[in-house]
């Protein structure tokens, strides 16, 4: 794929998004896309709020959910790139209470390809206490033999990275965010808000009722009381409702997980980062074996909570080689991470591409749904 022209993809990508609020009930939104470190196209409308009162301008910043898992992939991969710490070390070495229950052997890769086998929690925490949390995963005893299959770990994924990221740096995800990357390369987005940004931040809303939830099979069992995806997504338990993270309080926590709140222009600078060769305005950041890391796929197949095919490298979704339809484009080496309802955000090295799709009206959809797909899908058609 050649250098896009910002012009003629304006030309692809505007008619489609502007479709997204004229037939599909996008309330407010934006996109943004860069090649080889720079901005190709911005684009956002509708508005931040039901009511129809605030336009989305460029300045608007959202909750993106579980697309936060990207960064803070990124930021315990790059810890282990500064520390020379290699994936196939135990999690155990630097969190040793980690090994009880039979998780001694459970290796980095595993832990961050979702293998690890601790997508719920026996133990009862709430999301908001992470030290209580953090007891319970290092007590936890895995759900299924570490490194035979994966299953996406919805909630506790964040606090897994979180620790390791603290016991090997000192430095909570939050602030090595803020300080490595975010501040450094000027990028809106907080994983944990400061109250003074809340006035620039988007209503998020919860699905509307009559669309057919995407995987059905794992929406039926998600509303089974009882069953191992309600656990999944209640573990660690709080914040259930959408509209609980409208709260400054509820953004103020650093969820890194599900908690990340910023712009789509620095969602995509970031990707273009690790697009580009882990090098952007003149400084790199991520050595070449790194990347190799977020691009490589470490396990694929039937995922143990969607009940879908899906493939993770470290820290980040790919697309399983059985994938009915292709989220990252059509590149084999692209990687990134969507988020509930709609968000989605990732990179392309072999075209050096970086793309991110954010709104505030989500959709019953676990993966990337029409809205950013479409765009996509207009992207690289040229």
């Amino acid at each position: 794929m050649r250098r896009v022209r910002s012009a003629d993809l304006a030309a692809r990508i505007q008619p489609v998004f502007q479709e997204n609020f004229a037939c599909l009930g996008e309330l407010g939104a934006a996109v943004s896309i860069w090649q080889e470190g720079q901005p190709v196209l911005e684009l956002h409308g509708g508005f931040r709020e039901a009511q129809r009162e605030s336009a989305w301008t460029k300045d608007t910043i959202v909750l993106f959910w579980s697309a936060t898992k990207g960064l803070g992939s990124a930021c315990l991969l790059h810890v282990l790139q500064e520390k020379e710490i290699a994936l196939d070390r135990r999690v155990a070495e630097f969190w040793p209470e980690f090994a009880e229950n039979g998780k001694g052997s459970i290796t980095l890769a595993q832990l961050l390809s979702h293998q690890a086998g601790l997508a719920a929690l026996d133990q009862p925490a709430d999301v908001a206490d992470y030290a209580a949390v953090v007891r319970a995963l290092a007590v936890q005893k895995p759900l299924w033999p570490p490194g035979t299959a994966h299953g996406y770990h919805a909630r506790t994924f964040g606090f897994l990275l979180d620790e390791l990221v603290r016991r090997i740096d000192g430095r909570t995800i939050g602030g090595y965010w803020r300080e490595v990357f975010a501040v450094p390369l000027a990028l809106d987005i907080w994983i944990g808000l400061p109250n003074e940004e809340n006035e620039r931040v988007a209503t998020i809303h919860a699905p509307k009722a009559g669309k057919t939830p995407a995987p059905p099979e794992f929406y039926k069992a998600l509303a089974t009381p009882g069953s191992f995806q309600g656990k999944v997504f209640s573990s660690p338990r709080g914040l259930q409702s959408v509209s609980a993270m409208n709260r400054p309080e509820n953004r103020a926590l650093s969820l890194v997980s599900s908690g990340g709140i910023g712009s789509p222009s620095a969602l995509a600078k970031f990707y273009a980062l690790l697009a580009n060769g882990g090098e952007i305005d003149g400084e790199r950041y991520f050595a070449p074996a790194t990347l190799a890391q977020m691009s490589t796929t470490l396990d694929a197949g039937i995922d143990r909570v969607f009940g879908i095919p899906t493939a993770f490298s470290a820290g980040f979704m790919k697309d399983p080689p059985m994938a009915n339809r292709r989220l990252f484009g059509p590149s084999p080496d692209a990687f990134g991470h969507p988020g509930a309802g709609g968000s989605h955000a990732f990179a392309d090295p072999e075209n050096k591409l970086a793309f991110a799709y954010v709104m505030n009206q989500m959709e019953q959809s676990v993966l990337p749904n029409e809205k950013s797909l479409r765009l996509v899908a207009a992207l690289y058609h040229s």
